[in-house]
């Protein structure tokens, strides 16, 4: 028959390594980005540029997070982010601490990087190079021409006024993206709130819509969002690198006969 001891000390290794049936503990363990070489590097590039919320956090950023592996991981000390030569912030994962019950979410590691849109918008477009390093190993991910403003350009017509029944193509910049389908189109009628979505019929980096002839006159927001395919130039030291360009804008307009 096991002593006492003997239980105690069994029970208190299980615990310690989360092992006790019904417990639901999640634990983290401490990784260096060699432990983490045959994950994912998933990626999203966040650009939006509302009238609604002009402060909104996030808006301008890019993101990077490793993909779910097989037991949850939370980065070691020592491990470095940068974004084309300039820190990232580095949210090492893990299981949070949130203070109350319930199930446990384990939280990938990740890395962002908030840009000024107007300063991205002056200089000339450039790959993004993104390096992850510490001891133990190295991870390099290039985008090509990722590091550019984005927006949707008016082809023709009078800026900000929009007619019932007539057709208008706005086009996705820079040039050197690939829009994915589908772009999206809304118009937000400013006093009332009310949303209506309009239909898009999309020509590569092109988005048309028809103002429907049943629109109320008055004063709107256009939003436009799509999203740009990522030409990964360099994905080295992960399993794989996959992501998007993400872009929204908002223009005011008028809607009249």
């Amino acid at each position: 028959m096991a002593s006492a001891s003997s239980l105690r000390f069994a029970v208190g290794a299980l615990a310690a390594w989360g092992l006790l049936a019904g417990c639901g503990r999640t634990v983290a363990q401490p990784a260096t980005l060699v432990d983490l070489k045959d994950r994912t590097l998933k990626f999203t590039l966040t650009d939006v540029d509302s009238l609604e919320r002009d402060s909104t956090v996030g808006a301008h950023r890019f993101t990077l997070v490793f993909s779910e592996g097989l037991s949850c991981a939370q980065l070691a000390n020592g491990v470095t982010a940068t974004l084309n030569g300039q820190p990232m912030k580095l949210e090492p994962g893990g299981v949070p601490d949130t203070g109350v019950g319930g199930r446990e979410v384990c939280e990938s590691p990740r890395a962002t990087f908030d840009f000024d849109p107007e300063r991205w918008d002056s200089e000339p477009t450039e790959d993004l190079r993104i390096i992850l390093q510490d001891d133990t190993h190295s991870m390099v991910l290039v985008l090509r021409d990722a590091k550019a403003k984005r927006r949707f350009l008016r082809e023709s017509g009078v800026p900000g006024t929009l007619r019932r029944g007539q057709t208008y193509a706005y086009v996705w910049l820079p040039e050197t993206d690939v829009l994915q389908g589908p772009a999206k189109a809304s118009l937000i009628h400013k006093n009332s709130g009310a949303l209506g979505v309009l239909d898009v019929r999309q020509e590569g980096n092109t988005a048309r819509f028809t103002v429907p002839s049943e629109t109320v006159e008055g004063q709107y927001l256009l939003r436009l969002s799509g999203t740009a395919v990522a030409q990964v130039l360099s994905c080295e030291g992960v399993a794989g690198c996959e992501g998007g360009l993400f872009h929204s804008g908002d223009v005011d307009v008028t809607v009249s006969p």
